[in-house]
C-alpha cells in the first residue's frame, strides 16, 4: 500500500499550513509507515493517509512524485 505522509520539517515550530510537506512511503500498514518516519526524521507528522488507486495515479503525474524508503 503507498501512503502519502504530510508533515512539518520541524517539531519545535507551530505548525503552518504553507510550510506542509509530504513523501510517500510503499509500506503495508499505516502503523508501520508512522513509526519508519518518527524513528528516521525529526519530522512533525501531521497526517498520514493511505492512497487509493485513483488517487496514486493522479499523485503519480506528479513530477514531484518519488516513493521514499528507510
Amino acid at each position: 500500500m503507498v501512503f502519502k505522509v504530510y508533515y512539518q520539517e520541524s517539531k519545535k515550530r507551530n505548525p503552518k499550513r504553507e510550510d506542509t510537506h509530504s513523501l510517500y512511503m510503499d509500506v503495508p500498514d499505516l502503523p508501520t509507515a508512522r513509526k519508519l518516519v518518527e524513528s528516521n526524521t525529526e519530522y512533525n507528522v501531521e497526517q498520514i493517509e493511505e492512497l487509493s488507486e485513483k488517487a496514486l495515479a493522479y499523485e503519480q503525474q506528479s513530477p514531484d512524485f518519488k516513493l521514499t524508503e528507510f
